[in-house]
């Protein structure tokens, strides 16, 4: 199946409805074949009981009437409660609206009298205000009340673009079609929505001739061709060389970083720190290589380090410090033009003038920024989408941009039409934890050594930071992070 990940905003649905009742399937068994998808999604979670489906005005409503049929003829107890008038004329919903001959209701709070289960199809993604009167009013008691709600295409009042949330409430379960929309990945979508299934509803295949996707869930086959391959030949130096600035007093971002890049298969990993701070390292870490500077990083002894080719990939940030030094160091790094990635304090250090570290970056550039960080460096972009925010800072930018969070964005700064962002899922809660961060700009660092290319390489270790901490579970600490990481890789990495 092509673009299995693909989010499609719902524009570009709506185009693959179009495409798909061009190919010879109906708007009517389109519909039909949707209502029987999430039928059999309630079906196959609940047992029988008092269903109410709230029927909007439009094609969602139209799903819901056939989602009553389907329960009703399987022997549930079903009415509608219909909001406004009946759909007329000769369209989809208002055919699917004639076939329904249980009960009909106004919407009201009154029609969730003796309901077990509450199916929400008012307006799906075609939402494009905030939702109010009765239909609100109504979700909203359905919630009070703790009934399950089983939402169609989103819940009411979700942004199917942009994840926002504009009078929705809770939902059990949310079964959409096709492929998902940004607005079920990113937050608050992806919690309001709970459990999402994708269901096919015949969608043909050759709709992707016509439509080209752009934003993608992060999964393994975006990126797993490009993962760095062990070969019987290989040594420490092909393998990838390391190098991260070590900051001080603030020693253990930067060594957490260090054991990550280690960790995910760089073959030597090296931390520059002041002198002050060699024996801390030192007794620290073994298998990481520990190389000492003067105190503030002189220029001339950061240009001996950077002189070293064989270092191929460079962090800075973890523990750095806000200060000049940091400012210089981040400069001196980004203009050895070599792969280097942007964390924390080197961030920051430059939201007075972030254009200062816009016009340096000439070579492959990842900043991994938290909320925070992003609002300071790229303030303009603060009221659009997670996803349009991150794309605009990395157009802007140059650099591949990781815009943190348990819905991480990650956008190239590449313009061409394929592949601009990517979504990720799988980062549980316990990532929440202090650390964690400086683990990610470490398995960041340590793919770019042994040669990812930096998009596919932040995408990769995002997913793998999620997937080591859910390997976990409860109690976990950033040090447990890196030694997760050969478990994940184990069924990644291929063996040449």
């Amino acid at each position: 199946m092509k673009h299995p990940t693909a989010l499609l905003t719902c524009a570009q649905m709506t185009e693959a409805d179009r495409l798909t009742v061009l190919s010879g399937i109906s708007g009517f068994d389109l519909m039909e074949h949707a209502g029987r998808a999430v039928a059999q999604a309630i079906t196959a979670r609940y047992t029988p009981r008092t269903v109410v489906v709230l029927c909007g005005p439009g094609n969602n409503g139209g799903d819901g009437y056939v989602v009553a049929r389907c329960l009703s003829q399987a022997g549930w107890t079903v009415r509608v409660a219909r909001l406004g008038a009946a759909p007329h004329g000769s369209g989809e919903a208002a055919q699917h609206a004639a076939l329904w001959r249980g009960d009909v209701v106004p919407l009201t709070t009154a029609a969730l009298a003796a309901a077990a289960l509450v199916v929400d199809a008012l307006f799906g993604a075609g939402l494009s205000r905030a939702l109010d009167g009765e239909a609100a009013l109504t979700l909203q008691t359905a919630a009070a009340q703790k009934l399950p709600i089983v939402a169609i295409d989103v819940p009411s009042g979700l942004m199917g673009d942009s994840g926002a949330n504009k009078g929705g409430v809770q939902a059990a379960l949310t079964i959409t079609f096709f492929r998902k929309k940004p607005g079920h990945v990113l937050q608050p979508g992806k919690a309001l929505c709970g459990e999402v299934i994708v269901a096919d509803i015949g969608t043909p295949e050759s709709v992707w001739n016509h439509i080209t996707p752009q934003c993608f869930e992060n999964d393994p086959s975006l990126w797993a061709h490009a993962l760095p391959a062990l070969h019987p030949e290989a040594n420490k130096y092909t393998r990838g060389h390391a190098l991260i600035v070590g900051g001080y007093p603030t020693t253990g971002a930067s060594r957490l970083a260090a054991r990550a890049a280690a960790r995910v298969g760089a073959g030597l990993t090296t931390i520059a720190v002041p002198e002050v701070a060699f024996a801390i390292y030192a007794a620290a870490l073994t298998s990481v290589m520990v190389s000492p500077v003067s105190a503030h990083f002189a220029h001339e002894d950061l240009a001996r380090l950077l002189s070293d080719v064989r270092f191929k990939a460079l962090l800075i940030g973890p523990g750095a410090g806000v200060n000049a030094s940091t400012r210089g160091q981040v400069l001196a790094l980004l203009r050895t033009g070599r792969p280097t990635v942007l964390d924390a304090d080197a961030l920051t250090v430059f939201q007075d003038a972030p254009s200062d570290l816009f016009s340096v970056i000439k070579g492959p550039c990842v900043m991994t920024p938290h909320e925070g960080e992003f609002a300071r460096i790229f303030s303009s972009y603060i009221g659009a989408n997670k996803i349009d925010r991150a794309l605009a800072a990395a157009q802007l930018s140059g650099a591949v941009i990781v815009l943190k969070g348990s819905d991480t964005v990650i956008a190239s700064p590449d313009r061409q039409p394929s592949m601009q962002t990517i979504v990720n899922t799988n980062a549980p809660p316990t990532l929440a934890t202090a650390g964690s961060g400086d683990v990610l700009a470490g398995v960041i660092t340590g793919l770019l050594a042994q040669g990812m290319p930096p998009f596919l390489a932040a995408a990769a270790a995002v997913w793998m930071h999620g997937a080591a901490a859910s390997k976990f579970g409860p109690g976990l600490i950033a040090e447990d992070l890196p030694e997760l990481l050969p478990g994940v890789l184990r069924g990644l990495t291929p063996v040449q």
